[in-house]
């Protein structure tokens, strides 16, 4: 439920108000009792999500996260791996016979 902002028209008493959304409007100013409030216009209040998400901590099953821990398990060590093995294939390796055959 959200908090609103009146202002009386007759008195200038300002006030926040706790209510529904459905609610209608106050009428009645809560100091002087003259039926002159309205609500004001807000700016409403910023939502901030902070941390590593909560659509990963909070609402996943511990099924999920047992199946997306093992798939990580198993994919690190694979991933490391190929990196090695790219970087060696792409420069070719020299062996020791080759080069004292080729300075002969």
């Amino acid at each position: 439920m959200p908090t609103y902002d009146y202002k009386c028209d007759a008195c200038e008493h300002t006030w926040e108000e706790f209510q529904s959304i459905k609610a209608e409007p106050t009428k009645k100013c809560p100091s002087c009792g003259k039926k002159k409030a309205k609500r004001l216009i807000g700016g409403g209040a910023g939502l901030i999500f902070r941390g590593s998400g909560f659509y990963l901590t909070d609402y996943r099953s511990d099924a999920y996260k047992k199946s997306a821990e093992a798939d990580k398990a198993s994919q690190t060590p694979s991933g490391d791996s190929s990196k090695k093995s790219d970087s060696s294939a792409s420069s070719p390796a020299k062996s020791p016979d080759s080069s004292s055959s080729k300075s002969e």
